[in-house]
């Protein structure tokens, strides 16, 4: 029996006049616009950008120059002057974080704290506990007998 093709997409051309945003070939940005990948290597958050205010061309539509670009590898400009830095959790916060993560890397059965997430909705324990071995030393945290200062990054 042949195989049925599938329909190809109708390519949907709109001329690059005609975009709302401007666009950008890379290497072509002017000063003070970015990725938000790069403000988050900056540390810093869009912050006030309301969105996008400009497109940056994928590398494929740099070869066309006439025609928008429509790709999904395209990028989306923000104004650096805009943007805030990246909020810092605080104390209460990391500690939440830090109880959360504990509950779902200790086993109800042995209580040992494991350096990964158990699955406890399915299993309901550790792996050792399951299948009844004894586990490697290094895949769970060791009780310290001393009590534990702050070390939490804030």
């Amino acid at each position: 029996m042949p195989r049925t093709r599938k329909k190809r997409r109708e390519v949907i051309r709109v001329p690059r006049g005609a975009t709302a945003l401007p666009e950008f070939d890379r290497g072509a940005v002017p000063e003070g616009l970015v990725t938000r990948r790069a403000l988050r290597e900056m540390g810093l958050s869009p912050g006030d950008n309301e969105g996008p205010v400009a497109i940056l061309r994928c590398r494929l539509c740099a070869t066309r120059p006439n025609w928008s670009c429509r790709h999904p590898t395209r990028g989306f400009l923000l104004r650096v002057d805009l943007a805030r830095p990246k909020r810092t959790p605080t104390l209460a916060q990391e500690l939440a974080l830090d109880r959360a993560i504990a509950a779902r890397s200790t086993c109800p059965k042995c209580a040992r704290r494991y350096v990964y997430c158990l699955p406890l909705r399915t299993v309901g324990s550790c792996d050792p506990c399951a299948q009844g071995y004894e586990p490697s030393p290094d895949t769970y945290f060791t009780t310290i007998a001393t009590p534990v200062t702050h070390r939490l990054a804030a």
